[in-house]
């Protein structure tokens, strides 16, 4: 009996992170109000500050950041009383901030104050909620809260990169889309100038990116925890950790380098071949290689696995129009969202928890997308006339990548499920439940 202890406990604790029980948070009475006193106060600062308004909350990318926690709110808690009260605050700030303290109007601020009035309600939930509606609620709000402000400090990552690298290396990704005999950032760019729907539409899919986010993290919190932990950790890593590869190679998006040659003027074929390669100086954030943006809408979409058809299809069209997006408006080249594939293969890996670190098939995944992503940016700086032999090279290259990442991803959540759902923690977890 004594050899099979460690063993039931193990199996025990797979059937908590298939079915996660309900533990309740027993906070003392003051440290409640504590908490809930600090929250309305800081609700209350970044509200009505002058200095946060004018440097994050004008941020309309940043305002619907803020603005994703209204549908995390509401998709775990759907409650008129709720809403209502999200509503009551934001209406409340903008009374205060634009008739009162004169800030200027802006929808960006609007949905800002949504989503501080919701942050706001949800942590009050947590804080004084019972039981299993406690614990949800805690994981709506932490994560939610943590969402935000890496959101909010990526800003200051990529200064820290465009201080540490003055050049870019834009001219070897351009060459590299030139090598493909096609480019596919400069039509994608022209066919956004030639049709304003198309442009609208793939816009508001590019900035709102956190709202797929929510969304996916949300319904994976009602239906699966433990996939939806998960999902949110590698949300939140592939910020800082994209920023640590924009070092790598720093670059900032054809519209920055071409200008006013983008998308109409490209450089012919014929003399991108004799293009002198070489870093240049250029202001502007590095956030090209990888494309994060494409990196984040492919994380989406396969963490939205087991999800109701209707947000499946959400995500899916994320993912569809944000491989316009990112080129249309001329922030990415074609090879960034190439590398992006390899990019979320190596964050899923990594965020594989029912996994163990030796596991082959994890290991596999962290390894392949490691190397592969490291190896594309070497491949762009130090080898990248190799691509010029002939356009085969370059196109062969990158279907294999693509399709190489879909195979080594599907393997992972094979493997994932298979030991989530595996009967052995089944087996143990019905007279757990039953207990």
């Amino acid at each position: 009996m004594k050899k099979k202890r460690p063993q039931a406990a193990q199996h025990h604790w797979g059937a908590d992170a298939v079915h996660p029980r309900p533990r309740a948070m027993r906070l003392p009475m003051t440290l409640k109000i504590a908490a809930s006193l600090s929250l309305l106060g800081l609700a209350v600062w970044l509200g009505t500050s002058a200095h946060f308004y004018k440097t994050a909350l004008l941020s309309l990318f940043f305002g619907v950041t803020l603005a994703s926690v209204v549908l995390i709110h509401l998709r775990v808690r759907p409650s008129w009383q709720d809403a209502l009260y999200v509503i009551a605050g934001a209406i409340t700030f903008i009374i205060v901030d634009f008739g009162f303290r004169h800030f200027a109007p802006s929808l960006a601020g609007i949905t800002s104050y949504l989503g501080i009035s919701s942050l706001t309600i949800l942590g009050l939930r947590a804080t004084w909620s019972k039981g299993a509606e406690q614990r949800t609620m805690a994981l709506a709000f932490i994560p939610a809260l943590l969402f935000v402000t890496s959101d909010w400090g990526s800003t200051v990552l990529l200064s820290l990169t465009e201080k540490a690298h003055p050049n870019v290396f834009d001219l070897y990704l351009f060459s590299f889309d030139s090598s493909l005999k096609v480019q596919i950032a400069f039509l994608t760019g022209q066919a956004y100038d030639l049709w304003p729907l198309f442009n609208w539409i793939g816009t508001a899919v590019y900035i709102g990116l956190p709202l797929v986010i929510a969304l996916v993290y949300a319904g994976q919190l009602l239906h699966d925890r433990t996939r939806a932990i998960s999902a949110m950790v590698a949300f939140l890593i592939t910020g800082p950790v994209g920023v640590i590869f924009y070092n790598l190679l720093p670059a900032v998006g054809p519209i920055h380098v071409f200008l006013g040659r983008f998308p109409w003027k490209p450089i012919p074929t014929g003399e991108a071949t004799r293009l002198l390669v070489e870093p240049i100086p250029l202001a502007g954030l590095r956030n090209c290689m990888p494309s994060l943006h494409m990196g984040w809408v492919l994380l989406a979409w396969w963490y939205s696995r087991g999800l109701s058809i209707w947000e499946r299809s959400i995500a899916m069209i994320f993912v569809v129009f944000t491989v316009f997006a990112t080129m249309g408006t001329g922030e990415h080249y074609s090879i960034d969202l190439v590398v992006a594939f390899p990019f979320a293969v190596f964050l899923q890996g990594l965020c594989a928890p029912c996994l163990r670190w030796n596991d082959r098939t994890r290991l596999t995944a962290v390894l392949y997308g490691l190397l592969l992503t490291l190896g594309w940016i070497a491949a762009l700086r130090f080898g990248l006339r190799l691509f010029w032999i002939s356009p085969v090279l370059p196109w062969a290259c990158c279907i294999v990548t693509i399709a190489s990442a879909i195979f080594v991803r599907r393997r992972l959540a094979e493997a994932t499920d298979a030991c989530r759902f595996s009967p052995a923690v089944h087996s143990v977890a019905a007279p757990v439940t039953a207990s």
